[in-house]
């Protein structure tokens, strides 16, 4: 069954994360996904908070922006929340939004490179092994963690283009399709990362596929998500078009939504509310509803 998520959104006031996340979890969803936007909330505290507040529900992080952070410090941070909360956390890693990173003074010149350094590094120190590498942009002497996680951590790697597609197959434990993918795009994505996956001989192992979703409810909820998708540049003139990156309605629509994303090939449906949505506790009894329906049928 495709795994339905609620997504938290960085711009949500620190306040109100962890009320929202107990509403998530007493509404049966599994999961929450966060994510970083510069400079709004951290992706590691919220995690670290949600975790602390509720009982079950796992929490993704889709994702933190490699160039922010040492790779060991990542390694640090993800280690000691997964020795606390075991298997709960799930730590996806991009390239960041590069007007961002260029305003902090870490833009990458080659984010790609960065990509496969850091994710290879960070899965490395994961596993507990002891690492010495010296890349473009990752340094490690002789570093390991002395309280590495006591299971595998997965990485998952956020990609649009097909490039970073290729490469998420390649060096990650799974990939994050942000919104713009779409349903029409979502198989053409995979395929890339496929290409990646039997490139670096993966085929095999297990492959987690995040597809971020927006969604929302009530009788304004088609204008709010078509304001906020054309905002984004999405052509969304009509329903169908918007229905290709946007679920609404009842828990009977978002259950077939989900499908519908699930049979193109995601594993992860996280839901994703507009940023001016008003009732984000109804969001979450709504997507509890679905899931409901989802795991009946």
């Amino acid at each position: 069954m495709t795994t339905l998520a609620c997504i938290i959104r960085p711009s949500t006031p620190p306040s109100r994360i962890v009320p929202l996340a107990r509403a998530v979890e007493t509404a049966g969803i599994e999961e929450i996904w966060l994510w970083e936007d510069c400079f709004q909330t951290g992706g590691i505290s919220a995690a670290t908070a949600i975790l602390a507040a509720t009982d079950r529900v796992r929490v993704g992080i889709g994702v933190m922006p490699t160039p922010l952070r040492n790779v060991a410090l990542t390694a640090m941070e993800v280690a000691t929340v997964d020795g606390m909360f075991p298997g709960r956390l799930v730590p996806g890693i991009g390239h960041g939004v590069q007007s961002w990173m260029a305003q902090v003074g870490a833009k990458a010149a080659s984010p790609l490179t960065l990509m496969r350094e850091y994710s290879t590094a960070l899965r490395s120190l994961l596993a507990g092994e002891r690492v010495t590498t010296s890349g473009r942009y990752v340094s490690l002497d002789d570093v390991a963690l002395d309280w590495p996680p006591a299971r595998p951590v997965g990485v998952p790697v956020a990609a649009t283009g097909p490039k970073s597609l290729r490469l998420a197959g390649e060096v990650g434990d799974g990939v994050v399709l942000e919104g713009s993918v779409g349903l029409a795009g979502l198989p053409g994505a995979l395929e890339r990362v496929a290409e990646g996956r039997a490139a670096a001989g993966r085929e095999a192992e297990d492959f987690p596929v995040i597809q971020f979703v927006s969604g929302g409810t009530g009788p304004d909820a088609v204008t709010r998500l078509r304001a906020e998708l054309t905002a984004w540049g999405q052509d969304v003139a009509d329903d169908e078009r918007l229905a290709s990156y946007a679920i609404w309605g009842d828990a009977q629509d978002f259950a077939d939504g989900v499908r519908r994303f699930g049979d193109a090939g995601a594993g992860t449906v996280a839901i994703q509310p507009t940023e001016d949505d008003p009732d984000l506790e109804r969001l979450a009894d709504v997507l509890g509803e679905a899931r409901a329906l989802l795991g009946a049928g």
